[in-house]
């Protein structure tokens, strides 16, 4: 399956980890053009067991994704509407689509993302950011709306409660060790560092198998806001979704055969260890 014919970023593939690179001058703007595009990428993942991770990067040195596309607001209603009425944006139903891949997604950020880029950061399964490079606002409030990609619904669920509305009420920037501190993001890095972090978490992640890593993120975001007794059913729900489609069952009992669970230097190295074990198809 190829990966080709996007206006507002480039691919690049390596084995199972699909590199995609923001690149929609001047600002990498999120408008119909960069949602179109979102779009048709999340159509081609979901139906590809090939690629296993994907990686969010920008090919601009300042901004990794811009705010939403103010022109798509401006002839929004400004009537009040029923609940029963009111209907998804654009935005929220494809940042979803993004969420619900069976990939594992990382954003990179070496840049700028403010109001929907940033909930498109949120969006991703995984977030690293480069010190001094990136800063993350919400400035909705400021313009007289709400965060309205996500933000709202998925920073409570980040940061929780009082940070979520620290950050959407106060709509201001927050630098990355900032963004570590409130659990925007999972690791503040040096900007050497990032590249090298985040190509060794995306090629280990790689080696896996493709129907795991989509069960494991599945009963993750299942399981988030349910009751402990639901969210347990939705684990063992997707365990064997996975069990009925890896070579798992094999492995455990190729595992046994070999004493490996008993030995203390596997007990030692499963760093290693669960590398190994996936040549067991």
């Amino acid at each position: 399956m190829t990966y080709e014919g996007y206006t507002t970023f480039k691919t690049r593939q390596d084995g199972a980890v699909l590199t995609v690179t923001f690149d929609f001058g001047p600002v990498n703007v999120q408008g119909q053009e960069m949602l179109e595009d979102l779009t048709y990428l999340a159509m081609r993942l979901e139906r590809d067991r090939d690629v296993k991770v994907v990686v969010f990067d920008s090919a601009n040195p300042e901004i990794w994704v811009c705010h939403y596309d103010t022109n798509l607001l401006k002839d929004m209603s400004i009537e009040a509407v029923s609940r029963q009425d009111a209907k998804l944006l654009d935005l929220q139903s494809v940042l979803e689509r993004i969420s619900r891949l069976p990939q594992a997604t990382i954003a990179k950020l070496e840049g700028v993302a403010r109001g929907g880029g940033h909930e498109f950061a949120l969006a991703c399964d995984m977030r690293f950011a480069a010190r001094g490079k990136f800063k993350f606002m919400q400035m909705e409030v400021g313009m007289g709306i709400l965060p309205c990609g996500g933000g709202a619904s998925r920073m409570a669920r980040q940061a929780g409660l009082g940070r979520a509305l620290e950050i959407i009420l106060s709509a201001r920037d927050f630098d990355a060790d900032e963004a570590e501190a409130y659990g925007t993001i999972n690791k503040a890095l040096e900007p050497d560092e990032i590249g090298p972090y985040v190509d060794a978490l995306a090629k280990r992640i790689a080696l896996f198998p493709a129907e795991s890593i989509n069960a494991c993120k599945q009963a993750v975001y299942e399981s988030i806001d349910r009751p402990i007794d639901d969210a347990l059913k939705a684990e063992a729900y997707w365990l064997y979704q996975a069990t009925s489609k890896t070579p798992a069952i094999k492995r455990f009992a190729e595992a046994d055969a070999q004493g490996m669970q008993f030995d203390i230097e596997n007990q030692r190295n499963w760093n290693d260890l669960v590398v190994a074990v996936q040549d067991i198809n």
